[in-house]
């Protein structure tokens, strides 16, 4: 039998390392394999004190010349050059090094954002794979996306161009997508216009590759027509890629992801807290490492928890007061605070999994990143879907009308989801039965597919005997 040996490598953002994490340490213990985990300088600090790192894990950090993080004034097409180019030599570096030491490395695993490494991959002989960190739906919606459907979008979603009874269906999938159901980078109103070419070069990248493989965070009940729906790739469901004490407790002693402690405060008083609440009475709101709502939008979300009145988890990252000096900070805090903090509990960072793994929690306000929606499906926890941008708006379609986990939120005019909007949809998810009856199930079926025998167990372990045959992307 092959002794595997992994390169897995991360875009450096936790919302990458994360599941990542995850699926290095589902290696190891489905097949006793070594991992050698590669990311930044800067990303590797933050996360180097956060782990419980198990046997034939180890580290390979690369400087990408930005060891302190990037700045909002770099350049980032300089700062993607730099993480492309050292990556790579990085890369480089470890195979030939392991060759040399007789321990020859077996295939390299990256995540989206680093399609050139799948080239280093090739040019090294060695077999490859994508780590897709979305839903396989939203893989499906990109690939059609670059593969006829550009001009049919673009042309109906912009802003003066917006035609509200647009309705895409696309081949394979069994949704009905508005445009607000689309991923926003593909959007013609999207802002971020440098975001949407290493997607497409992602693809052009995977399209010169006979039947690449690409291990989708998700499982085959979850998304079976999505990840069936393109013959040309070979989808793979491996996931949720969560923690094992939370999923499958095979490894009771891992319980956290890379990159949470770098905020964690000593103080644990908010689980002390959500340990004396009554069972499924507390709102967990939280809207991810990145999301930054507009003073207007926390205001209108504060009021509806007041109006709602029942007890609340809120987490208010520092970096969601914009940054700024002293003075712009203090004009950010809200005006309620004071009423807030009688009601509910305001933190800075929590142990999501901890928190939503906890028997008070009732709902989760959710930006519906994909992490956080997986968290929510293995926690069977229903959600208020308050999407932002990227791959959210798919998610929070997926998990309104295809799971039936949760409520959608409805912005007005002026994109802003008011008070009485929140109230109605907490009410709704609160008091909904059979929303938590179907975030149970869906509970379940995630745990089946991780178990021994289960469809990602038994999908992982099909994807390592086709490395063992040789299989080179």
């Amino acid at each position: 039998m092959v002794q595997h040996r992994f390169i897995v490598i991360a875009y450096p953002a936790q919302g990458h390392i994360n599941p990542s994490l995850q699926l290095a340490k589902r290696l190891i213990r489905t097949t006793g394999a070594h991992v050698t985990f590669v990311n930044t300088v800067y990303a590797h600090r933050r996360m180097a004190n956060s782990l419980t790192i198990p046997c034939r894990l180890t580290f390979a950090p690369f400087s990408d010349g930005y060891d302190d993080g990037t700045k909002p004034e770099d350049d980032s097409e300089h700062v993607l050059s730099e993480l492309r180019s050292r990556s790579s030599k990085a890369i480089v570096d470890l195979v030939k090094t392991g060759a040399n030491e007789g321990h020859p490395y077996t295939c390299i695993v990256y995540t989206l954002l680093l399609s050139w490494v799948g080239g280093v991959a090739t040019e090294l002989h060695l077999p490859s794979a994508l780590a897709w960190i979305q839903p396989a739906t939203v893989f499906d919606i990109y690939y059609y996306y670059f593969n006829g459907y550009k001009d049919l979008i673009r042309n109906n979603t912009g802003d003066e161009n917006n035609d509200p009874s647009f309705a895409l269906e696309l081949p394979g999938l069994p949704l009905l997508l508005k445009k607000r159901d689309l991923p926003s980078f593909i959007l013609a109103s999207n802002p971020y216009s440098s975001a949407l070419p290493l997607f497409e070069d992602q693809f052009e990248k995977l399209g010169k590759l006979s039947k690449p493989i690409i291990l989708v965070n998700t499982f085959n009940a979850l998304e079976p027509e999505a990840l069936r729906a393109i013959d040309k790739y070979n989808l793979i469901g491996i996931g949720p890629l969560m923690p094992s004490a939370f999923l499958d407790g095979k490894d009771p002693s891992d319980k956290s992801f890379g990159g949470d402690l770098i905020q964690k405060s000593k103080n644990s008083a908010y689980l002390e807290w959500l340990n004396s609440k009554p069972v499924e009475s507390v709102i967990y709101v939280s809207f991810g490492s990145f999301s930054v709502l507009s003073k207007t939008q926390m205001e209108e979300l504060a009021k509806g928890l007041l109006d709602y009145g029942r007890p609340f988890l809120w987490v208010i990252r520092e970096n969601q007061k914009n940054g700024g000096g002293k003075e712009e900070k203090e004009e950010q805090e809200l005006s309620c605070r004071a009423e807030l903090e009688e009601l509910g509990k305001i933190v800075p960072w929590c142990s999501q999994v901890e928190v939503l793994s906890n028997p008070s929690l009732g709902c989760f306000v959710t930006h519906c990143g994909w992490n956080s929606s997986m968290e929510s499906l293995v926690s069977g926890v229903p959600v208020v879907a308050f999407p932002q941008w990227t791959d959210q708006c798919t998610n929070a379609k997926l998990i309104e009308e295809t799971w039936k986990t949760g409520i959608r939120v409805a912005p007005n005019e002026e994109g802003v989801v008011v008070d009485e909007e929140l109230t109605r949809c907490l009410e709704l998810v609160m008091g909904g039965e059979e929303l938590r009856r179907n975030a149970k199930k869906w509970k379940e079926l995630a745990r089946e597919a991780v178990s021994e025998g289960g469809s990602s167990d038994k999908n992982l372990k099909a994807f390592l005997e086709e490395i063992e045959k040789g299989y080179v992307c």
